[in-house]
């Protein structure tokens, strides 16, 4: 496992297409750890590989007990019609965020490492990474989505003000 450098918004490379992975050895398990290892170490709730560079269509997400799930090849196949608007960052934006609206909850058909289907469903904070890590696969990234582009004293103040 290795600790790979997360692309900043700058590169080309986070704006094009991922192809998707058609064989399912060391080399992708290698992907998978250093996707994990590359994201416990940055804090993130999920990471794409185009985010490291690889145009494949790989992505770490992270649910709501804390796991780490790969997903390979993955496409959302349910979408609810129930929205969620929050705050959303990316390891690719560092310092910024902005309000995106996401579905409440999602199910997601992808392969594991060993290429074998399945299935998982999300909600809340789930299905908004689910939907952000997929996005990174279509060279999308979250700002395209939101109006503005808030920095962590803008987020900071907002907070406290709530607060009070």
């Amino acid at each position: 496992m290795a600790l790979r450098t997360i692309l900043t918004e700058k590169e080309d490379t986070l704006y094009k297409k991922s192809h998707p992975v058609t064989k399912f050895d060391t080399r992708l398990h290698n992907l998978l750890d250093d996707l994990k290892e590359t994201l416990a170490d940055a804090g993130g709730l999920g990471l794409a590989a185009p985010q490291i560079g690889i145009l494949r269509r790989a992505v770490i997400v992270t649910n709501e007990k804390d796991e780490m799930i790969e997903l390979v090849n993955p496409e959302i196949i349910f979408r609810s019609d129930e929205i969620q608007t929050g705050f959303e960052g990316c390891l690719s934006v560092p310092g910024r965020w902005g309000v995106v609206e996401r579905p409440m909850h999602v199910k997601a058909r992808a392969q594991d490492r060993n290429g074998n289907f399945f299935e998982m469903e999300g909600d809340d904070i789930t299905a908004r990474c689910i939907c952000h890590e997929t996005d990174h696969l279509d060279g999308h990234l979250f700002t395209e989505l939101t109006d503005r582009l808030y920095t962590q004293k803008e987020l900071d103040e907002m907070m406290n003000s709530k607060e009070k």
